[in-house]
C-alpha cells in the first residue's frame, strides 16, 4: 500500500515538472547546479575507514576522482558533536568551548582524501547533534 502511494505520488510530481520548460539563458541570473554528490553521515561511511589497502583508496577513487566512476563533485560530511545521532556516534570538533580538533573521526579524513582526489570538490558540512556544554 505505501509502495503504491509513493509511486502515485512521483509520477504526479513528475508530470508537474514535466508541464514547466526548462530556459537555458546564459545572460539571467537563476539558481546553479552545483554538481553530484555524496553525504556521510549517520556512520554511513565510517567502515571504509578501517577498509585494507588497496581497496580502501580503490574505493575512494571511485568516489572522488574525476572522470573516473562516480566522479563526486560534492562531498557533503557530518559534524560530529559526540551524540547518537543515527547508526554511530562521531566524535565532536569541540568537546569544550576551548578545545579544537577537525582531526577526530573519520569525516576529516574523509574530506581530506576527497581533495587529495578531487582539489576542486566542493565540501559541505552539517550537524546532527551538538556537544552537551
Amino acid at each position: 500500500m505505501a509502495r503504491n502511494a509513493i509511486a502515485v505520488l512521483l509520477a504526479a510530481s513528475l508530470s508537474a515538472c514535466a508541464s514547466e520548460p526548462i530556459v537555458l539563458d546564459g545572460d539571467q541570473t537563476s539558481r546553479v547546479f552545483d554538481g553530484v554528490g555524496g553525504l556521510s553521515a549517520g556512520a554511513s561511511s565510517r567502515l571504509l575507514y578501517d577498509y585494507p589497502e588497496p581497496q580502501r583508496s580503490d574505493i575512494l577513487d571511485y568516489l572522488f576522482k574525476p572522470n573516473f566512476g562516480a566522479s563526486l563533485q560534492i562531498n557533503k560530511v557530518e559534524i560530529g558533536g559526540d551524540v547518537q545521532s543515527t547508526d554511530g556516534t562521531e566524535a565532536s570538533h569541540m568537546h569544550t568551548r576551548d578545545d579544537l580538533s577537525f582531526e577526530r573521526g573519520y569525516e576529516w579524513w574523509l574530506m581530506v582524501e576527497a581533495k587529495k582526489r578531487n582539489p576542486d570538490i566542493k565540501t559541505y558540512v552539517l550537524s546532527w547533534g551538538v556537544p552537551h556544554w
